[in-house]
């Protein structure tokens, strides 16, 4: 009987006081006949049915969504498990104990290097049955599966690649000693899946809880994304997620549920750890995480297989015939069922067979040895294999198997199911031994007190069966592909003229790179790989228009007529719709600009994402979300538009933005501009589509956009160079008093340099323009980006004792002006002052910004409340001269 109907009978039937049992008799029997006659998918309808039936006739009965606390595979049910199990036994214990060996080994040389041990232990046989029979990687005929692995299992999937000849003893030997590995001619191993300190190895990052799951599941929309567009055949491929009980904890690990069951992703499959234990003790002392689970994934729309018990089991749930074993299971808190988990046999005989004589009847034939070895589900294979078949072929929804596991699975009283077993990584020659033991390795008691690693011989039964499924599987993972398809880029002068030759037009930056991205649509070779995403933010940066030119991505097509179908902006939605229009979910959006901006190794497949939001909603509230692309060495563009804490006039604190450009300059591979002007906004992207799909460098770029209408320059042609270094003169503006033909500075003459970046550039400019007026010398640098800037300071800082140390660019710049330096931005103070140390040391440096909390009212209130107007900039820069 599956889960749905044992829900309903005992979940529902049984569980209540009955006033009539013979009418309850006869219930029971009708459903059981049209069980046999019928089937189980009519008895379903019959039970949809009355579902409904009951609600019409205001009866207040709802399903509780769980089903009973056992299997949901039953043993007539199951696959017919394909390998030589002998073989895989012997091959996970081996490589338990290699992953055990290099954290132990670790930290017995540097006591604070860390790792994890326990965790694996639970996980190695769901990992271990993947990749024998499941985990498929690339080859010519298969685009491979993206599994995204339990980052505290990282030690178990290096001790698996020793064994496939992929990494050395030595490489082991550097476990989380990255540095110190290369003097000894090895490579270290990251301490969580890093794909950028292993771009050979690791696909995606998952050492920050949650970002895993919510990845996942955008992976998987993305791969249905590219097939539904025609760009790449992903059918027959999968996603896999392993992940840990305590990580459903996050946010982001439920966020997109429901996502993932609108969109029916049967591509995706995730395998919950159940091992129902965290750093600092239970994930649910007191109830059940496993019943939790279970209800909110069915709740989602997630078909979900519970992986409990293992095949011991089988013989006394099938004797059960009074449901006492049942019963107590059911009734057991995890915070109770741990403390059986690190009890011995003989203890569970007592405590948990000997809560009535039901139960002591079960086990009457068994040994406490028995008793200690009944498996839970998550260590069989036999039934992990049936959970896992039984997922890949399932359709129409994704589909999450919670495995039932104990942490610390086979270190015995080292940790064992006990609430410090998170953090063990120093074991005793005794509990090494122990451990030897219990897996039956092929060690003395010296190599194990030695911490020996294992690896068989190439012609061991072992290593030819370990390669042997493998292969058959398409070759090694987790191993990451760097090649890619370098994209065409067009002509800048053939989508951004109108902003080099701007001639003094009024616009906003977020209208020009509008007007860029429409016509970058249009060309037909780069054009279909562009993905612009967004989060129901669109109309607000008027890319309304993009609706009908290139479409919103929908699986199902647009079964609807809009409201505005007559409008030249209708809301249109179609199978090979172009935009990613994500809602209100900065962390979904996110999600969906990584998979497109990874595509090109994850699929071979480059592609061009844009995600434009308000730039108050991204680093500081997906920062971490944004550092795990870094990780995975994305390329694209975000654009964070309506940006600066004083040009969104009127929001107010929350969405004004005075510090994104500060947090982006810390991630080495993000390139951070604040242009002012939309020539400038075309260079950058022009360089930046060419930096990244041409010259295929693993960077990202961050470049923010304003709302502010105002004239817009022409960009001469010298100064494109130095708007992607980071400044550039944009203008001298000489004293009233002198010949205005001429250029150069008189002797006398009060000078002062003003630096301006973003929409405080035209406020310097207005600046100038006051201060040439009262008789001061202005020179004038846009600053396009102060990170870049100061990046490039300190490499040249950072030149090596026997070379001549260049000069910073900046201050290079700043050579061909006078007097003192005054700086402005929209941002806080910080990030002009990030480029002081490369100021030339005679000349006085002074920044203007926007610190503290925003407020709502106009932009020029707002500036003059911070201080980085046109006469605040004046003011500031006449007492600078002064002194």
């Amino acid at each position: 009987m599956n889960a749905r109907l044992q829900n309903h009978i005992a979940g529902n039937l049984v569980s209540m006081i009955d006033p009539d049992p013979e009418e309850t008799a006869e219930w029971r029997d009708a459903f059981a006949a049209l069980i046999a006659v019928e089937g189980k998918e009519r008895a379903c309808q019959i039970l949809d049915m009355l579902s409904s039936e009951a609600h019409r006739f205001g009866v207040e009965w709802e399903n509780n969504l769980n089903t009973p606390y056992r299997n949901s595979i039953s043993v007539e049910q199951q696959a017919n498990f394909p390998g030589d199990l002998e073989i895989e036994k012997k091959l996970g214990a081996i490589i338990r104990w290699n992953a055990l060996v290099m954290v132990v080994r670790a930290n017995q040389a540097y006591g604070e290097l860390g790792g994890h041990v326990a965790s694996y232990a639970s996980a190695a046989d769901l990992f271990e049955t993947g990749y024998h029979h499941f985990f498929h990687a690339k080859d010519a005929e298969h685009g491979g599966d993206l599994v995204f692995f339990q980052p505290h299992s990282a030690p178990g999937v290096y001790a698996r690649a020793f064994l496939e000849g992929r990494l050395s003893e030595t490489d082991l030997c550097h476990y989380r000693q990255e540095v110190l590995a290369t003097s000894h001619g090895a490579r270290g191993l990251s301490s969580y899946p890093h794909p950028w300190l292993m771009p050979d190895f690791w696909q995606f990052p998952t050492g920050s809880m949650g970002l895993g799951p919510i990845s996942s599941i955008y992976h998987a929309r993305f791969m249905r994304y590219l097939s539904d567009r025609k760009l790449l055949d992903c059918s027959g491929r999968k996603v896999w997620g392993v992940f840990g009980d305590g990580e459903m904890d996050e946010p982001e690990s439920m966020s997109a549920l429901t996502l993932a069951a609108r969109e029916k992703l049967d591509n995706l499959v995730w395998v919950v750890n159940c091992n129902l234990q965290r750093l600092d003790g239970p994930v649910r002392g007191n109830s059940r995480i496993i019943d939790e689970l279970e209800r909110l994934f069915v709740g989602a729309g997630w078909k979900v297989i519970k992986l409990l018990w293992g095949s011991d089991w089988d013989g006394l749930l099938s004797r059960d015939h009074d449901g006492a074993l049942q019963k107590a299971l059911g009734d057991t808190v995890d915070g109770q069922m741990q403390t059986f988990a690190a009890k011995d046999g003989r203890y569970n005989r007592e405590h948990f067979f000997g809560q009535n004589e039901a139960l002591s009847k079960l086990i009457a034939g068994m040994s406490d040895e028995q008793i200690d070895k009944l498996k839970r589900g998550g260590h069989d294979p036999v039934k992990i294999f049936a959970a896992y078949a039984a997922a890949s072929s399932h359709q129409g929804q994704p589909t999450v198997i919670l495995a039932h596991t104990k942490k610390g699975y086979g270190m015995g009283s080292a940790g064992e199911g006990k609430m410090t077993t998170h953090s063990q990584k120093k074991l005793s020659a005794e509990d090494l031994i122990a451990f030897r033991d219990r897996f039956d390795l092929p060690l003395t008691d010296q190599q194990a007190a030695d911490l020996e690693f294992i690896k068989p011989s190439e012609e061991s039964a072992e290593i030819r069966y370990l390669h042997q499924q493998r292969q058959r599987l398409g070759g090694y993972l987790p191993k990451r592909q760097t090649t890619a398809d370098a994209l065409v880029i067009p002509e800048l002068s053939s989508y951004a003229n109108f902003a080099l030759q701007a001639d003094g037009k009024e616009m906003s930056t977020t209208m020009a790179f509008v007007r860029m991205l429409g016509t970058l649509l249009k060309d037909a070779q780069l054009g279909p790989r562009i993905v612009p995403i967004v989060a129901d933010e669109a109309r607000t940066f008027g890319m309304a228009n993009l609706f009908k030119q290139v479409g919103i991505y929908s699986s199902v097509g647009q079964q609807y007529a809009p409201e505005d179908i007559g409008s030249v902006l209708s809301y249109r939605e179609a199978v090979d719709g172009q935009i990613l229009e994500e809602g209100i979910s900065e962390a979904g959006a996110i999600a969906s600009w990584t998979a497109a901006a990874t595509s090109y190794s994850v699929h071979g497949l480059s592609m061009l994402p844009f995600y434009i939001y308000y730039s108050m909603f991204g680093f500081q509230r997906v920062g971490d979300a944004i550092w795990a692309a870094a990780d995975q060495r994305s390329r694209g563009f975000l654009l964070g538009a309506t940006s600066g804490r004083t040009t969104l006039g009127g929001e107010g604190l929350q969405h004004q933005d005075g510090s994104s450009h500060l947090v982006s300059a810390t991630i080495p591979n993000c390139k951070s501009y604040d242009p002012a002007f939309a020539g400038e906004l075309a260079v950058i992207l022009d360089r930046g589509m060419r930096d990244m799909y041409v010259e295929q460098n693993d960077v990202f770029y961050y470049i923010t956009l304003m709302n502010e209408n105002y004239a817009q320059p022409n960009l001469p042609q010298d100064k494109h160079q130095d708007v992607i270094r980071g400044c550039y003169d944009f203008a001298y503006y000489p004293a009233a008093a002198q010949n205005t033909a001429q250029s150069k500075v008189q002797e006398n003459t009060q000078s002062i340099t003003l630096l301006g970046s973003g929409a405080i550039l035209v406020q310097v400019i207005a600046a100038a323009e006051l201060l040439a007026a009262q008789g001061v010398n202005v020179f004038v640098l846009s600053v396009t980006s102060w990170s870049e800037l100061a990046r490039d300071g300190m490499q040249s800082e950072n030149a090596k004792l026997n070379e001549a140390k260049p000069i910073p660019f900046i201050a290079q710049q700043l050579a061909h002006t006078h007097g003192p330096i005054l700086a402005a931005s929209d941002y806080v103070r910080a990030l002009p002052e990030s480029i002081r140390a490369y100021i030339p040391q005679d000349r006085t440096y002074r920044t203007l910004g926007t610190d503290g909390f925003g407020r709502s009212d106009t932009r020029q209130i707002l500036r003059e409340f911070f201080g980085i107007d046109a006469h605040s900039i004046v003011e500031t820069a006449q007492h600078l001269l002064t002194k």
